[in-house]
Order: C-alpha cells, then sequence, then structure tokens
C-alpha cells in the first residue's frame, strides 16, 4: 500500500507589522519561569543529546527536550495553564505575578482576596489534565469537555484531579466554543484556552509564556552541552501556540540570528500549512471530524497571536500522515547505543519522525537543501508529551500500528 507522502510548503507570507512578538519576550518568559520554580514539583526536564542518531542521519547534532517528566503529568502543557490561572488571579486582585507566588495560591489568603472561580477549558487531553491539576492545588473548580474521539484514559487522568469533565460529540474547535460558552453563563467562569480570536487575546498570551519555560530551559541545556544557539527548531502545532511560543522565544534570544524554524501538523488538521500555503498572510481554518493519532495536534482553527509570530518566522511548514509520527516513537523509544530512550507520545515524537525522513528519504531532498540540513546542524526536538495514552503507546511502539514503508518492505 502506497503511504501518503508528508507536504510541505516554504513560507513566503507577506510580512506584518510583527506587533505580538514582545508577547514572548525574554522578560515575560523569566517571570513564567520564575513562577514555575516555585512549585515544589519543578524540575527542569531533560535534554536527551542524541549524538549517535545525528551521526545517522548526517547532523551535528540532535537534541530532544523530553517533557514526560514535567509536574509528574507526563506533558508540558501544565505549564501554559497553571501559569494564565496565576496570571488571571494576579490581575483580579491587584498583585504582581511575582507576588503570586505557589505558597500565596494555595495558602488561605487566596479565598479570601480571590474566593473561588470555575476554569473552562477544551482539551484533546493534556491542556485539560494540566488545567484540572492546577485548579486542584489553588482550590479551584475546573469543567473539561474533550472532542469525540478521546481516550477514557486521558478522561480518567483529568477526572482524578477533580474536574467535571466530559466527552462531546463536537470536534475540539466546537468544544472550545461550548467552553466559552458555559464561562460567559457562569458566575466568576474563566475561559482558559491556548487559541486566541477576537476579543479572547490575553490569556491564550499568558499560556504562550508559561509554555517559554520549557525553552528557556533547552537553551540554558544546550549552552551546558556548549552549543550556543540551535540552528534549526523543529516544533509541532495544533492551534499554534506552543509553535508560536517557541519561535518567539527563540526569535528573541537570537535576534540578529534566529535558528531556522520548522513547524509539523497533523495531515487531518493542518490549518498552519493551509495558511502559508495559502501565502496571502490570512489564517486559514480546517473543519471536519481531524481525525489522527496525534490527538494533542487535533486542532483545525489558528491562534490568531501565534500565527502572526509564525508568518513572520518560520521558514517551512510540514502537513505529516499518522505514519510520521508513528516513525518517530519508535525511533525514540529503541535508540542507538549510546544514546538515551526517550518515551514519546503521537503528538510528542512527530519532530523525530519529520526530521529522519527528511534526512533519509531522497524523496525530500529539495526540503533537505532548502532548510541547509547537513553535518553542521544542530537541531533541537520537543517531545511534548509521553505515553499519556499508554495502550495506544504499546500498540505503535511494540505492535507496529502505522508502519513505515520501511516495515512493510
Amino acid at each position: 500500500m502506497q503511504l501518503p507522502e508528508m507536504k510541505w510548503v516554504l513560507n513566503k507570507c507577506p510580512k506584518s507589522e510583527d506587533s505580538n512578538l514582545p508577547v514572548m519576550s525574554l522578560e515575560n518568559v523569566a517571570a513564567a519561569r520564575a513562577f514555575h520554580q516555585g512549585f515544589p514539583q519543578y524540575s527542569v526536564t531533560p535534554l536527551a543529546d542524541l549524538d549517535a542518531m545525528a551521526g545517522r542521519l548526517g547532523l551535528g547534532g540532535l537534541y530532544v527536550k523530553d517533557e514526560s517528566y514535567r509536574f509528574g503529568l507526563n506533558a508540558f502543557k501544565v505549564l501554559g495553564g497553571s501559569f494564565a490561572m496565576a496570571r488571571y488571579i494576579a490581575q483580579q486582585t491587584g498583585r504582581d505575578i511575582a507576588d503570586t507566588t505557589f505558597d500565596y495560591l494555595t495558602g488561605d489568603d487566596l479565598q479570601k482576596d480571590f474566593g473561588q472561580a470555575t476554569f473552562f477549558t477544551a482539551t484533546d487531553g493534556n491542556h485539560g489534565r494540566g488545567v484540572a491539576w492546577a485548579a486542584n492545588r489553588l482550590g479551584q473548580k475546573a469543567v473539561v469537555h474533550m472532542p469525540k474521539g478521546s481516550t477514557q484514559t486521558r478522561l480518567e487522568n483529568i477526572a482524578k484531579e477533580g474536574a467535571e469533565v466530559t466527552i462531546e460529540d463536537l470536534n475540539y474547535d466546537d468544544c472550545v466554543r461550548l467552553a466559552a460558552k458555559e464561562a460567559d453563563e457562569t458566575e466568576h467562569g474563566v475561559i482558559v484556552q491556548d487559541t486566541a480570536w477576537d476579543g479572547y487575546e490575553e490569556i491564550p498570551s499568558w499560556i504562550m509564556q508559561g509554555y517559554g519555560t520549557m525553552s528557556s530551559e533547552a537553551a540554558e541545556q544546550l549552552r551546558a552541552l556548549e552549543v550556543n544557539r540551535p540552528t534549526h527548531v523543529f516544533v509541532q502545532a495544533g492551534v499554534g501556540s506552543l509553535a508560536s511560543s517557541v519561535v518567539g522565544y527563540f526569535a528573541n534570544l537570537f535576534p540578529s540570528c534566529p535558528p531556522t524554524f520548522v513547524v509539523m501538523e497533523a495531515g487531518a488538521a493542518d490549518c498552519l500549512y493551509q495558511s502559508a500555503k495559502a501565502a496571502d498572510g490570512e489564517p486559514r481554518i480546517v473543519g471536519g471530524d481531524l481525525e489522527t493519532i496525534m490527538a494533542g495536534l487535533a486542532c483545525g482553527e489558528p491562534n490568531t497571536i501565534g500565527w502572526d509570530i509564525l508568518r513572520n518566522h518560520v521558514t517551512a511548514f510540514v502537513s505529516c500522515p499518522d505514519w510520521v509520527s508513528a516513525k518517530g516513537m519508535r525511533m525514540l523509544a529503541a535508540p542507538l547505543a549510546g544514546d538515551p530512550a526517550v518515551t514519546s507520545g503521537e503528538s510528542g515524537a512527530v519532530g523525530m519522525g519529520v526530521v529522519s525522513t527528511i534526512m533519509e528519504d531522497p524523496d525530500y531532498a529539495d526540503l533537505k537543501e532548502a532548510l541547509g540540513l547537513d553535518g553542521n546542524s544542530r537541531v533541537l526536538l520537543f517531545s511534548t508529551e509521553g505515553d499519556t495514552d499508554p495502550v495506544r503507546y504499546r500498540e505503535v511502539v511494540w505492535g507496529g500500528a502505522y508502519p513505515t514503508e520501511d516495515v512493510e518492505r
């Protein structure tokens, strides 16, 4: 059977005024990281140095930020939700975010100063779990709506944090609309979503800044490996909040010589790829059921703030069939001798699948050349989740589900 190909397009969108890049300023990211460092659960997640794999693929270095260790939640998403909730509470109580510490948020003064809110969100799993986890620890309420096709395992992980959680007969973007409607109708209801639209931009900006903790850590870890600057950064996207957070941070960190940025999406929900393909600077929407194993990337409507950053700074957008992610999962789980193993879920491993395919498959030689990937390249990837759906993970890694052409041969 002929496997579907990765699709790619170089970014030829007209540049905007880049007015959203300051959202990811170094100062804003430093504030988010300082907030996260106050959590007793905080520790820097590992950066896997895949030196042997880099040599095999013909790269100068390959580094994978492993978010399966984040706060014991097996994914990075809690960084955004927790910081946004803290920023919202700080705003409502007239406090500086520097004074809105974990101790304050979990102490008696919070109830006196702020009371209790209900935080609404839509999620494919990891974001909702992070919001529920943060709400639980802050003595707040959480209501989480999941799109059709969500797994029972992911629902149960959210429910364990005390949230009210449902799986709706809706796709992700319609679940977002449902959560926003319910928040509007609820006294002290707040929508905490990492997608932005006209009139809803502040909280998504705070979520993006929260994600910046991950990039800040990675930059320090690369310097410890004597890599001052990654030449290439590959980052996956759903609505584009993570991608624009990563791209925005590194564009601010290296303003005169930014890395080459590549954004990757699930083929069934490639709204950013379609936006770049249209090349007029306007975001595009992808509808339908958005069926893909990359559940965390199954989002069809771009974050408007994020798209503005991406259109200005990304070199290429790649639309990926499910086999690309499955290939990456297996490669990270079974590393070459001397490299550490990385347990990476469906939405986390797509970068490994994309990079290895570009470097090894002659069908993508033009993309490899356009990106300037060679023996001098030092490539940074983000494994944004571990085995958040253990059954699916084993089906892919142990059972060989979604095989690559190499397996079929």
